[in-house]
């Protein structure tokens, strides 16, 4: 009932349409008893009565009955298939926005595979259930009401004679429910396993392949493959166990009908048309009964759907705007503060104790060791996470005051895993601003020395990029995001390893032209060479969390400290070396 009403409250403005496609399938399943009506008055008035006078009008009323009953039947199907179709469009809009808004933890949760299927199959699975398995339950109902009601006017004890097995039929069915519930809830879990593996194999194609390990890959889907297939088949197989009782109580109809029925009319307690009557609707008592298993089947397939459905759309929104959150509208100048900045994952401590401050204008570099917190810096800066304790300032105003749109597209954002979209170069760059003219992509490209080997590609500008950027190197994908982020003219710059996968030469040259930037911009450069941020304002060295060193590279230097040594090992300079500078 609560799946019913939830799906309920997303037919708003569809209601109706469905309202009449089920008034329509009540409608055309009830008028079939009425050429059984008319069959008897042949019967009984034509041929027994010898009366042929209304013979052609009882003919003409059956084929406009029958074609009326087509016509509304095929009206039904197309209401059915506009509301079904409206309920999946704004499930699916809804799971896209959910998951547009959701944060990082949301996605560790839900891997791409498991939202996939759900976006997908579940959604039709849940569309099928509106439109046929809905349509195919009510109009069983009603066909079987409406001949179980002909046949208590026709005669009352026949018609109990008839429906006699009726009891047994719900014990059945009810026992095949509870057993088949749980059974398609792990079915629907296997898929999302195999949907998963299957995604991971995709995306993760090129790793696979560098490692030659194709075959363990091939084991490991066939493996979820076959899971899915043996619960499927288990599944099948506990629905064959029961339709036979089904379909064995649907056939007893038949022979009480023969054996009942032909007693009666020999007792002369009914006409022949009655028994006829009787004979020619006997199978719209079957049906219904006969579809009982398969339709119980679709609605517990529709069960485990939605509640699959519900738990992504349900899913409380992660981080959003907080009540009263500020448009920042003006270009802000680029002053960050991290003041007392504490944060944990999962239960994991990630960050400690982060204090520091980026003048406007100012570049910030940040080194470190693998794990020890430099991007989780930048996460909570474009609030990707928040902190457990702390604030992060932007031009003296904690940024969950802002809303997320406007803070994210005042933050130029480069990472070192780059995903570019399967769209042409010159979309690739301009992807944060769309109205962005061809002069102006060029340039974005010159600076961050994409130029040259875009104006070499095929169609240059215009060349397409598969998705992740299949068909050019790392540095070049790079390059590209830096451009992207350089496109919208950030206040804030933020380049997390941006420049590992090019040369030294290249990297010199992108120095240069940030450096030289037409717009004021804070620059924070997260990287592993000390080259990258040599001349930087402040330099912050963190450790497990931690910021252990700040200063300029002369004064880490002068340290001694963790910093130093990192520049003995880059640069394979001594002490001597050193006091040279």
């Amino acid at each position: 009932m609560e799946q019913i009403k939830w799906v309920w409250n997303y037919m708003k403005g569809k209601r109706a349409v469905f309202m009449f496609g089920l008034f329509l399938t009540v409608v055309t399943n009830a008028i079939r008893v009425i050429n059984p009506m008319l069959g008897k008055q042949i019967i009984d008035v034509v041929i027994i009565g010898r009366d042929t006078s209304p013979l052609i009008r009882f003919l003409v009323m059956m084929m406009i009955v029958q074609l009326s009953r087509l016509v509304l039947n095929y009206l039904q199907i197309i209401l059915m298939e506009i509301a079904s179709t409206d309920v999946m469009t704004r499930l699916r809009k809804d799971m896209y926005q959910t998951v547009q808004w959701q944060d990082y933890k949301f996605l560790n949760r839900f891997p791409t595979g498991n939202l996939m299927t759900r976006m997908t199959q579940d959604l039709d699975r849940l569309r099928h259930t509106v439109a046929w398995v809905s349509y195919q339950f009510i109009g069983a109902i009603a066909l079987f009401a409406a001949t179980f009601i002909f046949y208590l006017f026709l005669n009352w004890k026949l018609t109990l004679c008839l429906v006699l097995i009726t009891p047994f039929i719900l014990y059945i069915s009810s026992r095949f429910v509870k057993k088949i519930r749980p059974r398609f809830m792990l079915l629907r879990q296997k898929l999302t396993d195999l949907g998963t593996a299957v995604t991971e194999n995709i995306d993760g194609n090129r790793v696979v392949k560098a490692f030659a390990r194709e075959e363990y890959e091939k084991e490991r889907v066939e493996k979820q493959n076959a899971e899915f297939r043996d619960i499927s088949c288990e599944n099948a197989l506990i629905t064959a166990k029961y339709q036979p009782f089904l379909d064995t109580a649907s056939q007893l109809l038949m022979v009480i009908m023969l054996v009942a029925g032909g007693f009666f009319l020999i007792k002369e307690w009914m006409t022949p048309g009655d028994y006829m009557a009787f004979s020619s609707l006997t199978w719209a008592l079957s049906m219904p009964m006969q579809m009982l298993g398969p339709l119980l089947a679709d609605l517990e397939r529709y069960t485990s759907a939605g509640q699959m459905i519900r738990e992504v759309v349900e899913t409380p929104k992660g981080i959003s705007d907080i009540s009263g959150a500020k448009s920042l509208t003006q270009r802000p100048t680029g002053r960050i503060e991290f003041r007392d900045i504490k944060l944990t994952i999962n239960g994991n401590p990630i960050l400690e104790d982060i204090n520091f401050t980026a003048e406007a204008g100012s570049t910030i570099g940040i080194l470190g060791s693998t794990g020890s917190g430099k991007t989780s810096l930048i996460n909570l800066l474009v609030r990707f996470y928040e902190p457990d304790y702390g604030a992060v300032l932007l031009d003296g105003e904690d940024v969950r005051r802002y809303t997320l749109s406007s803070l994210r597209r005042k933050i130029g954002l480069a990472m070192q895993d780059v995903f570019l979209f399967s769209d042409s170069v010159k979309g690739n760059i301009s992807y944060g601003r769309p109205d962005l003219d061809d002069e102006n992509i060029k340039k974005r490209a010159v600076q961050s020395d994409a130029d040259n080997f875009i104006n070499e590609m095929s169609d240059g500008y215009n060349t397409m990029v598969g998705e992740r950027g299949v068909g050019i190197s790392g540095g070049q994908r790079q390059r590209i995001a830096l451009a992207r982020a350089l496109a919208i003219e950030p206040a804030v710059l933020v380049l997390d390893d941006t420049t590992s996968a090019v040369d030294s030469e290249t990297e010199h040259y992108i120095q240069e032209q940030l450096e030289k930037l037409e717009f004021p911009c804070t620059k924070i450069i997260i990287a592993q060479r000390i080259s990258s941020f040599r001349k930087a304002d402040l330099i912050l060295v963190m450790d497990k969390g931690r910021i252990i060193e700040r200063g300029t590279h002369d004064e880490l230097l002068a340290l001694k400290g963790f910093y130093y040594n990192i520049w003995l090992l880059q640069y394979n300079a001594g002490l001597d070396a050193l006091e040279g500078k």
